[in-house]
């Protein structure tokens, strides 16, 4: 089997710079959703595409097929832009790019459906208790298909039908490649109609669906809100059924390719974006964003942003810390309430527990860093790297200038600043030595009163 996408359309009601179907659901193109459902049941797929065909391409997969359709003049004309897709011995499955709901096994169904006898065409109808905007079928009082007649060309009888075209159908490829040909343009829209096509066929089949729900379409950004809302609920209880905690799926949002393993729990508001993949035992949240994170067994991240960090097994992290691209957290490691990370590598069992900010830094095992340290990264031109080796102490309210190296075992004393390298097993003081002026308040207040 062959199917054909069809993604060419102007998009104008989504008011986008965009073409509509490459919009995001829940983390990935709305044609992709398409996509994955139809290379579970097609050998070969070819996307039509027309406006801004090149951004459409970029998204899809180097191996999928892309037919150009140069002009929007309707369903069947886009149809013909891919004829050379189309094979006479071969079914054709027809659908649209804005259907992210579709699934596989729903496809299956129609398939099986249109298998069940010699049909030139199986369309897929469902009934909507607002038909607006959809082509209606009209069928005779013997329940025997007639016509789909579109609603700019349906009569004000025709409109109360309920019963709708979805837009999907299984042609028998020879049937379709002889009435491509004859379908023509005499409607409101000088359109050419796919479902004309179907009026030029005898044996016609009308697969009504039970639910209307995978046949959703996108117009606007209201109805993309809403797919996607149903599109999150499926994949918060694919997680929930295989064995990971949600305690509030109505604000939870996690992306279509997070992997999360079972046992973990996550708390309210919480979003985990991207290509983020969660261990087993973790507790993420509340009030956490997650980005293209790793995140190993047994971590901890509480009302935190992580994005593009490798978190090793048993990791605390949070209340209210910042994790940046290149952060490497190994085993044991606490990373706790204000305290920023970027493109640094800390060893295990080191703590850095506040108000502190790691930028650019090797910071090795059993180092604990100190409430208000600061690694002085940028000179003005370029990111200097910070090295502190295993088994430092850092006081309080540390800067330390890069490029500079703690050796292992040293003392930093707090209020330190750091220029110099600090050799092993030493104490480093860098600070203006304290000086008390007896007496010098109340000599101030008499000079002032005087």
């Amino acid at each position: 089997m062959v199917s054909l996408i069809l993604a060419a359309g102007m998009s104008t009601r989504m008011k986008s710079k965009y073409p509509k179907v490459i919009h995001p659901l829940c983390g990935k193109p709305m044609i992709l959703w398409v996509l994955e459902a139809v290379l579970g049941v097609a050998s070969r797929v070819c996307v039509i595409v027309g406006h801004q065909a090149e951004m459409v391409k970029e998204v899809l997969p180097s191996d999928v097929n892309v037919a150009y359709q140069k002009e929007q003049l309707g369903t069947a004309h886009a149809v013909m832009s891919a004829k050379d897709a189309i094979d006479p011995e071969d079914d054709v499955l027809i659908l649209y790019g804005d259907m992210p709901l579709v699934r596989k096994e729903t496809l299956e169904r129609i398939i099986e459906a249109h298998h069940s006898d010699d049909y030139d065409v199986t369309i897929v109808s469902v009934d909507m208790i607002d038909p607006t905007g959809y082509g209606r079928i009209i069928k005779d009082v013997s329940g025997r298909f007639v016509k789909i007649v579109e609603e700019l060309d349906a009569s004000e009888e025709e409109k109360k039908t309920k019963e709708v075209n979805t837009g999907v159908y299984v042609f028998r490829g020879k049937k379709l490649l002889e009435v491509l040909p004859k379908v023509s343009c005499e409607n409101q829209k000088k359109e050419y109609y796919l479902t004309d096509a179907v009026g030029l066929l005898e044996r016609v089949n009308v697969y009504k669906a039970e639910s209307y729900e995978d046949f959703s379409g996108i117009n606007n950004r209201i109805q993309l809100a809403e797919v996607e809302r149903i599109q999150r609920k499926r994949i918060l209880e694919k997680f929930m059924l295989e064995g990971v905690t949600i305690v509030d799926p109505l604000t939870t949002y996690i992306d279509a390719n997070v992997k999360i393993g079972r046992d973990t729990v996550i708390y309210p508001m919480s979003f985990i974006e991207g290509e983020t993949i969660i261990g087993e035992d973790c507790v993420i949240g509340p009030m956490t964003r997650i980005v293209n994170c790793v995140i190993e067994s047994q971590v901890s991240v509480t009302r935190s942003e992580c994005v593009g960090a490798h978190i090793m097994s048993n990791v605390s992290v949070g209340p209210f810390s910042r994790l940046r691209e290149g952060t490497v957290l190994h085993q044991n490691v606490k990373v706790g309430n204000f305290v920023e990370v970027k493109n640094s590598k800390i060893g295990a069992n080191t703590k850095a527990q506040h108000l502190t900010y790691l930028g650019d830094s090797q910071i090795g095992e059993n180092v604990n860093v100190g409430a208000g340290t600061i690694t002085c990264n940028f000179d003005g031109k370029r990111k200097n790297q910070t090295v502190i080796e295993d088994e430092v102490f850092i006081g309080s309210n540390t800067a330390l200038v890069a490029p500079v190296r703690v050796k292992k075992g040293s003392f930093v004393a707090a209020g330190s600043t750091i220029t110099q390298d600090v050799p092993e097993w030493s104490l480093a003081i860098a600070r203006a030595k304290q000086e008390n002026k007896l007496g010098w308040v109340l000599r101030k207040k008499q000079k002032e009163e005087s």
